[in-house]
């Protein structure tokens, strides 16, 4: 398996790229070891390597070479020219939430592809590939409103 994802991150992301890993990316037996872990994101395409932690992934996200390790990011995105939050998990607001902002998040596994503007971005929930925020975007427009979007965010 670890070799499919890198051949399909090889695959979507270019040499100048940004690649972020919205969690879990320390999970599994294999991963408590850290000259197995070291190998395998040295593997990973992409100029900069962002984590964002989920909760398989302490304490050796400390020891990988990446440009920037976080709970939650917030990017814009100028393919799409909207702001992206990433968490590991799905969250029921965020910055600009009302506005045109999206949410990415991992976590939830399975079937559920999120609502829209809250995307699950997890790789079994897209046939075990990369995501890029242009493909979360375009899902995200047929995804339902979350049934409970007026509690969290009400309108002023």
């Amino acid at each position: 398996m670890d070799a499919v994802l890198i051949e399909r991150l090889w695959q979507r992301v270019g040499p100048e790229d940004d690649l972020w890993i919205v969690g879990d990316f320390t999970f599994g037996q294999k991963a408590k070891d850290e000259a197995w872990l070291m190998t395998i994101f040295g593997q990973l395409p992409g100029a900069r390597r962002h984590l964002v932690v989920g909760k398989h992934d302490r304490p050796l996200t400390q020891v990988l070479p990446r440009e920037s390790v976080s709970l939650l990011a917030e990017v814009d995105d100028p393919a799409t020219d909207l702001p992206v939050t990433l968490c590991h998990y799905p969250t029921m607001t965020w910055n600009g939430a009302r506005k045109s902002s999206l949410h990415l998040f991992g976590h939830v596994h399975g079937n559920w592809q999120g609502s829209a503007k809250s995307v699950n971005i997890g790789t079994d929930v897209w046939d075990f590939c990369p995501v890029t925020i242009e493909d979360a975007a375009q899902r995200a427009k047929s995804l339902p409103k979350h049934r409970h979007w007026n509690d969290a965010e009400p309108r002023a």
